[in-house]
């Protein structure tokens, strides 16, 4: 993985250059960030840099034994844990177990998310977690001295889904880590992670990408015209995951949270309890994961309707809808201000954290088109 293969980021892989160069190199880094960026991308080829044995001044030379090894994923000093799934294969999983898939699903993109890796191993509707016993397995790994480079690294995507057990755990290798030793966690939650683990990483704020630098890569994998590759740049809101699902153009899942959240609304709005208890009944038949996608794509929908009421004069630069959402929110938008939206992102956010804490999700979905209803219909006094 290469820092020039990541679209935008300078700001982020100077400062990652600085930290070799300057001979700071922390012992553990959080990369936080949106999803859709490339920090997953951007973790990987720091790692490579610090373990290449011909550096160039921006990046690693890909052409060491090093670099090859890299490029496969399959160096002996870097490691990673990852969200898994339990099955009949694995009633207690480590990302070992997963280490194929993992690789043949980093290499296959450099953009990543935990939903497309859901959908990459064809899971359903199971939950995944990093759980206790992945533990063990770090520790083992770390005792052992490095085989090739100066450091071991250990790369932790989505810290966010450790369980209690595990989190603890690596509390105490971060406490004290063994020599020449580097952890990178890459969140897009970094407030569901321990405080203690967080006190003890050296934050890497990952932003969005900017739209030049989206546009650029879009032209460099597109033969697109300016205006469709500015079209798509503006409703991509800096995740090239979002701008590849514009392209896709019919995405199932983008389509799927559209009909659905259409369908909340309109029937919250018309007080259709009816209608409300099998639309219930129809997104409680979803697996977690996908509950909890719309739960996601419902909060950016309502943000971007309460923007185009409050903004129209400015709405092409900063509302990122695509056509068939542009047009549904020209109509729903009115229902949208600044008397119901916090209250709004807070059911919303509310009814995530309790899917994802496993409540009951037909009693959740219900309580939460209960008080939109009533959210909707708000008028100040």
């Amino acid at each position: 993985m290469f820092f020039k293969d990541i679209a935008g980021q300078e700001k982020v892989k100077e400062k990652l250059l600085n930290t070799y160069n300057g001979k700071r190199i922390s012992h553990a880094l959080l990369f936080a960030g949106p999803e859709g960026n490339g920090k997953l991308s951007l973790a990987i080829a720091y790692a490579q840099f610090l373990s290449c044995e011909n550096k160039q001044v921006n990046d690693s030379c890909g052409e060491c034994p090093s670099c090859k090894k890299y490029n496969k994923l399959i160096h002996p000093d870097l490691h990673f844990v990852f969200p898994v799934v339990k099955s009949k294969s694995f009633s207690k999983p480590v990302s070992d177990d997963y280490i194929k898939n993992w690789r043949e699903f980093i290499l296959g993109n450099k953009y990543h998310s935990f939903n497309k890796w859901l959908e990459f191993l064809g899971v359903g509707n199971q939950q995944a977690g990093i759980f206790s016993q992945e533990s063990h397995e770090v520790i083992k790994k770390l005792n052992f001295k490095t085989y090739e480079s100066e450091y071991k690294v250990m790369i932790v995507w989505m810290p966010e889904k450790m369980n209690i057990t595990a989190s603890n755990k690596l509390l105490k290798i971060l406490e004290e880590p063994p020599e020449k030793t580097l952890f990178i966690l890459v969140s897009e939650n970094p407030d569901d992670i321990l405080k203690t683990i967080l006190s003890r990483t050296q934050f890497v704020k990952i932003p969005k990408i900017y739209d030049s630098a989206l546009f650029d890569k879009l032209k460099e994998l597109y033969n697109f015209t300016d205006d469709k590759t500015n079209e798509i740049v503006r409703l991509s809101d800096g995740s090239f995951l979002r701008a590849e699902e514009i392209i896709a153009d019919g995405n199932e899942n983008l389509n799927n949270n559209f009909e659905l959240f259409g369908q909340m609304m309109r029937y919250c709005f018309s007080d259709k309890m009816i209608d409300i208890i099998d639309w219930t009944d129809q997104i409680s038949k979803l697996g977690r994961e996908k509950q909890k996608e719309f739960l996601v794509y419902s909060l950016r929908m309502i943000r971007e309707n309460f923007i185009l009421n409050v903004s129209e004069n400015s709405e092409n630069n900063i509302v990122f809808l695509a056509n068939n959402e542009r047009d549904f929110s020209n109509k729903f938008k009115q229902f949208i201000h600044t008397h119901n939206i916090e209250s709004l992102i807070t059911q919303f956010t509310n009814a995530a954290k309790n899917i994802e804490r496993n409540g009951y999700d037909r009693l959740v979905f219900l309580d939460l088109a209960i008080k939109t209803a009533k959210l909707l219909k708000f008028k100040p006094q």
